[in-house]
């Protein structure tokens, strides 16, 4: 028996880990920089756009937390995709989800080397090796150390939102700033729906894009001391918390600065603290940012390697990568993690521009196409139960099985409403690209495999 198959994942995690880990995926550059595109865009009224997209996020992860507590110990939720519609579904959510993360490890690698390269003189080949290195070995060492280090990264980061809330409330009731006369930002430039109803929805495709990561609690979780309670957990109460951080954070902008003022590219948290002149604020805040991205390179590298070691254990990658070191952790997948995202970020190094281009927008739109197979695989698995005459349920997915349904066809118009704009439209046609690519991968190669492997029944 191979070693794959012998030695299991730790169980170290704790809820608090599971907890924060949820936060941290969500909470990165997308809210503190990539936030100041989304309001020029649509002006004030981003703040609907941003609570849509959320829902969309709310009922993904309602979805999953009915399955993890309906059929527990299956894993993360790429075996819940397995378990309701098939082994074929498992194959490709998973590979799709594992070349995801690796594009974000080298994109991440890229924007916290950029932020570092204002402060420290070095070539950028160097600081991308260090930064994968560090974060590297911080995943070998083990599964609690990775959990440590995303807990206090993401606490600083949750620190620094309520910090930034607490303050912007003090300007806007009167304690440091003018007051409520403030809240005219909202209306007086342009309007509150500056842009049009079509720009409010037209944004949702990139807002939904940085919402996501919330799916990571069910991945963290196979490696905690209750994984199902611990999906129900983070499915309850994670995505509440990051809709209020990401609606938050942009109402209060809105209110407190000209949403007109704004730059894109560069943070509006910034902007707001300059505002309201709070000295060291572009400081303090590009080290939230780089802490922000560090800690999304560190879940990026941790997520690829337990979605390969879980492609392992069904045969659907080579069973080598899936190998466990002393410390039960897959080593030869994080390697493989590492190597793989470090190559994507010389790409810009070497100026390699339109190869890095074609691996982003291959990946761009994957995630989308995974959450539909995600609640494909709820509707089965839920009219399977009931089917079955199993145990009464104790979380479900509200109003089953309309809200499904309804979550299905939201994610279907984003993606048409992407193909549709000439910007994203090269991000969906890519994406199919690559969903076709891993989908034949599963009928040419290893579909006949798994039929082979099927006990022949004599007559």
């Amino acid at each position: 028996m191979s070693q794959v198959q012998q030695g299991g994942l730790s169980h170290a995690l704790k809820s608090r880990h599971v907890s924060m880990i949820s936060l941290g995926g969500v909470i990165g550059a997308g809210l503190f920089v990539g936030s100041s595109a989304a309001i020029l865009s649509a002006g004030p009224a981003v703040i609907i756009s941003y609570f849509l997209a959320g829902m969309v996020i709310l009922m993904i992860m309602r979805m999953l937390g009915e399955m993890a507590v309906t059929n527990p110990g299956k894993g993360s939720f790429i075996e819940y995709t397995r378990h309701g519609l098939g082994h074929w579904a498992g194959f490709i959510s998973g590979w799709l989800y594992w070349f995801f993360w690796v594009i974000v490890v080298g994109v991440e690698t890229i924007v916290a080397t950029e932020i570092l390269q204002a402060w420290i003189p070095a070539p950028a080949w160097l600081l991308n090796l260090v930064l994968i290195g560090a974060m590297m070995l911080t995943n070998l060492m083990s599964v609690r150390a990775y959990g440590e280090f995303e807990f206090w990264f993401a606490s600083l980061k949750v620190g620094a939102i309520i910090l930034f809330f607490g303050l912007c409330i003090s300007y806007l009731t009167g304690f440091t700033g003018p007051g409520v006369s403030s809240l005219g930002n909202l209306v007086d430039h342009g309007g509150f729906f500056a842009k049009g109803w079509e720009a409010l929805f037209a944004v949702i495709p990139a807002v939904i894009f940085s919402f996501t990561g919330s799916e990571v609690a069910t991945v963290a979780a196979a490696e905690s001391d209750n994984p199902a309670r611990n999906v129900a957990r983070a499915a309850r109460t994670v995505t509440l918390r990051v809709m209020l951080f990401y609606v938050g954070s942009v109402l209060l902008i809105v209110c407190v600065l000209p949403w007109s003022s704004l730059k894109a590219g560069s943070s509006p948290f910034v902007a707001v603290m300059d505002m309201m002149k709070i000295p060291g604020a572009g400081t303090v805040m590009t080290a939230i940012v780089l802490t922000a991205v560090l800690s999304c390179l560190n879940s990026g590298l941790y997520v690829t390697s337990r979605i390969l070691f879980e492609l392992t254990k069904h045969g659907d990658a080579p069973a080598a990568l899936g190998q466990m070191s002393s410390r039960k952790v897959p080593a030869r997948a994080i390697f493989l993690g590492s190597i793989l995202g470090f190559a994507i970020s010389m790409l810009t190094v070497i100026s390699m521009e339109k190869a890095f281009t074609f691996l982003l927008n291959a990946s761009g739109t994957l995630v989308l196409f995974i959450y539909i197979l995600v609640a494909l695989a709820q509707i089965k698995s839920r009219q399977a139960h009931q089917r079955n005459a199993g145990e009464p349920m104790e979380f479900k997915m509200w109003l089953f099985p309309w809200l499904s349904y309804a979550t299905i066809a939201v994610i279907v118009a984003v993606l048409l409403s992407m193909a549709y704009v000439p910007d994203q439209r090269s991000q969906v046609v890519m994406s199919l690209l690559s969903l076709a690519v891993v989908t034949i991968s599963y009928f040419l190669f290893r579909r006949p495999l798994l039929q082979k492997s099927k006990p022949q029944i004599s007559h």
